[in-house]
């Protein structure tokens, strides 16, 4: 039977009833009216029997066959042959069974739950020298709004005047504030520790990072576990094991009170009760860590895991390029070759170009408005900066118009893979600006996680040349490394591990969507990074740090772990108690007490997934730079002699 089923079930004036009514029956009782008694104690049973009988009938509509069917078979004989407060009893028991689960489910909940209570309404926007707060739909980008100290971040966007310390721990997991200066960007759900501070607008609030995870939530909370699904099936075994004991006791002993009691034992089963408990409470977990799975079945799947194929750029890495080093070959000082650089990069929209701008305004330096600029794209820019004839971009495209022969050997001490940018002024060349894309803090430690978690194969799938992924791989625990793949090709790498077993794919891209969707659990790096890959995916780590995913991949283990602990331990324990009842050793009172017993045991042992702690990450070695994405189309010569491009 559904779980929204088990709730409406549960609501507390149906466990009053029939508690009410077993009061009542023993007052009557005691004062000698034993008419009485037993009409009050049938009043009470009639309503939960009713209600129960109209959700088998509707879950029969959809499909489903569960365990239920035991209760009301039990409630019905009990009360066919005169066990009225046995009868009582299953009312009382199942309904206060249902309540008990349905209460362990939210207590689960209860991290996914925050997130969505949470939500801001409106937000305090600047307009003509006032404030005023407006609905979060009338927030635009480029919007000025005041973030107060207890505020949620409303939307994307950047810190403007001031700094700002926010506590993002409903988010990542992490319970240190964050400290963030004018410039640096602020994702959306955070809470505002600190004073209040002016936020610029990036996305609307529909797009922002904290409506995506909601929708994300939302969607969650909607999901059912196979497992679940598994039970419903089990539970048609189970029924006929059932029916079949305790027709055998009453045809052996011509007893039928054995054979109430016998269904009386089976009421409810913990096969259905234990499971949905205990992955809910992994979901939230999982979520308190910084990753939130979009249902209970990705996270059951997750569990059993046996191949991971891992993205490079975005996703092993960080994805974005980073100045390493900067070398003169002139009497420049470095910060001059990057002045002159970035203030001539300023007419180009490419990533590398605008990296080193950045770079350059980090550090202060005074950018002057180039002229005369003229970009070829995929090799570099030319123009005039402060009168000096100025060229950017790769070695081979500026030794052209340097009238050079082009060289692919590396600068002493040049990272493999490395991209650099050659930099020449009035005619000659004034040095290099060497960018590597680094490796995502704690790869090492991650990958050796994974292996410890019990993963048999770990892949390396990247659309980037083969000998920048050596580069990433040298020092890495891969099983494999595919390199210059097209999207489609990634799918054939995730299609081709399944032969090991359930494979995962972890991706940041729109390029990964396919192989996120064609991969049994497919991981989105960042709530903020591509749409459709977070679209295709079936749990997104909510920020951009891949050692974020082990503790999930922990959790959901020890999630599925319990569940099938407490679905072996009920299971077991009700059969034990339905033979002895067939033997005539439990009455049918005995038996439901003895079962009740049994459901809130199996219901305690799965909220023990609330308490899951991940193992702590050893650590690995620091970071090193590897490879950055260079352009197609350039000659690459060796791994130490590839030459990037500016545009």
């Amino acid at each position: 039977m559904p779980l929204p089923n088990l709730h409406h079930l549960a609501r507390p004036g149906l466990v009053a009833i029939p508690a009410v009514a077993l009061v009542a029956g023993f007052a009557a009782a005691a004062m000698g009216a034993d008419g009485w008694r037993d009409g009050i104690w049938i009043a009470g049973t009639l309503p939960v029997l009713a209600v129960l009988l109209a959700e088998i009938v509707t879950s029969l509509r959809k499909g489903d066959l569960g365990l239920d069917i035991v209760a009301a078979l039990s409630m019905s004989a009990a009360l066919v042959f005169g066990e009225h407060l046995a009868a009582l009893v299953v009312a009382l028991m199942y309904s206060g069974g249902q309540y008990l689960e349905a209460f362990a489910e939210r207590r689960a909940r209860r991290e996914m739950t925050d997130l969505l209570s949470r939500v801001p309404r409106s937000a305090m926007r600047h307009r003509n020298g006032g404030l005023e707060e407006v609905p979060l739909d009338e927030i635009a980008p480029g919007d000025r709004l005041l973030v107060r100290r207890g505020d949620v971040v409303p939307v994307d966007g950047t810190v403007e005047g001031g700094r700002a310390v926010l506590d993002q721990s409903a988010l990542t997991g992490e319970s240190m504030p964050v400290r963030l200066m004018p410039g640096d960007p602020v994702m959306s759900g955070a809470t505002n520790a600190g004073d209040a501070f002016d936020l610029v607008a990036e996305r609307r609030a529909a797009e922002s990072t904290y409506a995506g995870i909601v929708r994300l939530v939302e969607e969650a909370q909607r999901s059912r576990a196979p497992m679940a699904r598994l039970a419903d099936r089990y539970a048609i075994a189970f029924l006929a094991v059932t029916v079949c004991l305790a027709g055998a006791a009453w045809y052996l002993t011509g007893d039928p009170i054995r054979a109430v009691a016998v269904l009386v034992v089976a009421t409810p089963c913990p096969l259905i009760l234990a499971v949905p408990v205990a992955l809910v409470a992994g979901l939230s977990r999982a979520a308190r860590e910084g990753i939130l799975i979009k249902g209970a079945k990705p996270l059951e799947v997750m569990a059993r895991i046996a191949s991971i194929v891992v993205d490079k750029t975005g996703t092993l890495t960080e994805g974005r390029p980073r100045i390493v080093s900067i070398r003169s070959r002139s009497g420049l000082v470095e910060d001059e070759i990057l002045r002159l650089a970035a203030s001539l990069d300023q007419a180009s929209k490419h990533t590398i170009a605008q990296t080193i701008v950045e770079e350059a305004r980090r550090r202060g330096l005074r950018l002057s408005v180039p002229a005369q600029t003229v970009e070829t794209p995929g090799d570099g820019v030319e123009g005039i900066v402060d009168g000096h004839a100025v060229i950017v971009g790769g070695r081979h495209f500026v030794d052209r118009r340097l009238g050079r022969t082009a060289s692919n050997e590396a600068a002493p001490g040049e990272p493999a893979g490395a991209v650099s940018v050659a930099v020449a002024v009035d005619g000659a060349l004034a040095g290099e600006i060497l960018l590597a894309d680094e490796l995502r803090e704690g790869t090492a430690a991650f990958l050796a996680g994974l292996r410890r978690a019990g993963l048999q194969r770990v892949v390396l799938a990247t659309g980037d040349r083969r000998d920048i992924a050596a580069a990433v791989t040298s020092d890495l625990d891969f099983n494999s490394v595919r390199a210059e793949l097209t999207p489609d090709e990634k799918i054939m790498v995730v299609l081709s591990e399944r032969k090991y077993g359930p494979v995962m794919m972890v991706g940041d891209g729109v390029n990964d969507a396919p192989a996120l969707a064609a991969a049994d659990v497919g991981v989105a790096m960042g709530a903020r990074g591509a749409a459709a890959s977070a679209e295709a995916a079936d749990a997104v780590l909510l920020v951009d740090r891949l050692d974020r995913l082990l503790p999930g991949i922990e959790i959901a283990q020890g999630a599925r772990r319990i569940a099938l602990q407490s679905v072996y331990a009920g299971i077991g324990l009700s059969l034990v108690g339905m033979i002895a009842a067939a033997l005539g050793y439990l009455t049918p009172v005995q038996g439901a007490l003895l079962q009740e017993a049994i459901d809130v045991a199996v219901i305690l042992n799965a909220l023990r997934a609330l308490g899951l702690a991940p193992r702590p990450v050893e650590p690995g070695r620091p970071p090193a730079p590897v490879a950055s994405r260079v352009q197609s189309g350039q000659p690459t010569g060796s791994a130490k002699g590839a030459s990037g491009s500016l545009t």
